[in-house]
């Protein structure tokens, strides 16, 4: 397989994979392991005619993802119980979001480090509470730690000494050097409170979420699964609402996203036949294309391909995460620290 296409394909249309045969079964499972989208695809083509085989790897990540959901809620749990003292909302990120709230994108959604988000000026209590009951930070050099607290969206990433399981503190979305500026503060307020007292973030600000870190914050690397995220999350956000289009597009507005957000219902649409709002998405660019590229940039084996083009968005995520002065300096201390023999 040149691209990934193939796994596009089955995730778009669940019957299609009842005409693979042989080794394009194992092009399709390797990919869909190498996007971190195996339980996705487990999920979405459950009612397929599948050869034995394949349905013994699909049942195993349907029941790795179960226990990955179950942890996820665990260790949010945990943090909840840390914070019991915290009097402000704290919010739910990303995957455990997702299946803290039973929503579609978290059906087989692969969840790595648990991701929440609190108010900035309350980071010192929050910090301090985790530290005392049992997280520890993974980053202990200085100028790293000093990086995330001056520039970055979140605190240095913290580790639980037992259970070894990691937490990323956030106040915002997005680095404080990039180009757009969320409203952090309007993020919180319309935070969706659940049965627990956790909360997560309103739907509309969900899906901007999602949409800031794939377009505003990397190099596009797992670009198909936060794709596939956005897909499912806006088709059931908007079918649970008639006023979801507004929201979200009043929402773009104001944390500075309606470009980003543009581009990720073209490109939803082009890759999953997302049903999206015309009006919000735009017309097609030429720059659409090299998006696409990126994204199907996985070969048969699951190995990444189109090397130039990897290296084209990597070098753009650092050019949007920071004025031209300010990465110079940080790649130029990050080589003399990481990458200049010692002497």
């Amino acid at each position: 397989m040149r691209d990934a296409r193939r796994l596009v394909d089955a995730l778009r249309n669940p019957a299609s994979v009842e005409m693979l045969r042989g080794s394009e079964w194992t092009d399709l499972i390797s990919m869909a392991r190498a996007e971190s989208l195996i339980g996705a695809l487990a999920h979405r083509i459950d009612h397929a005619k599948v050869p034995d085989r394949i349905r013994m790897v699909l049942q195993d990540a349907v029941e790795a993802h179960d226990l990955a959901r179950l942890q996820a809620l665990w260790e949010a749990d945990c943090a909840r119980r840390a914070l019991a003292d915290y009097p402000g909302k704290i919010v739910l990120m990303k995957g455990t979001a997702y299946v803290a709230a039973d929503l579609a994108a978290g059906r087989g959604r692969s969840i790595g480090d648990l991701d929440i988000m609190v108010e900035r000026k309350d980071l010192p209590v929050v910090e301090n509470a985790l530290l005392d009951a049992g997280w520890e930070w993974v980053k202990p050099d200085p100028y790293d730690d000093q990086y995330y607290r001056e520039h970055m969206h979140e605190l240095p990433p913290l580790i639980h000494r037992e259970r070894d399981r990691m937490i990323d503190v956030h106040h915002t979305i997005l680095p404080l050097t990039a180009g757009p500026t969320p409203d952090a503060g309007e993020i919180l307020a319309s935070a969706v409170a659940l049965a627990d007292g956790l909360y997560v973030m309103a739907p509309a600000d969900m899906v901007l979420h999602s949409v800031a870190h794939l377009f505003a914050d990397g190099d596009l690397a797992g670009g198909l699964r936060n794709l596939w995220d956005i897909n499912l999350l806006l088709r059931e956000k908007a079918e649970a609402s008639a006023s979801f289009w507004t929201e979200l597009d009043e929402r773009a507005r104001l944390h500075g996203l309606a470009d980003e957000l543009a581009r990720a219902l073209r490109l939803a649409a082009a890759l999953y036949d997302t049903p999206v709002l015309p009006s919000l998405a735009g017309k097609a660019t030429f720059t659409d294309n090299f998006y696409v590229r990126r994204l199907l940039a996985r070969d048969g084996y699951g190995r990444e391909t189109r090397k130039l083009t990897r290296l084209a968005f990597y070098i753009r995520s650092h050019w949007l995460r920071m004025p031209p002065l300010m990465l110079a300096r940080h790649l130029w201390i990050k080589w003399r620290k990481d990458g200049k023999p010692s002497g």
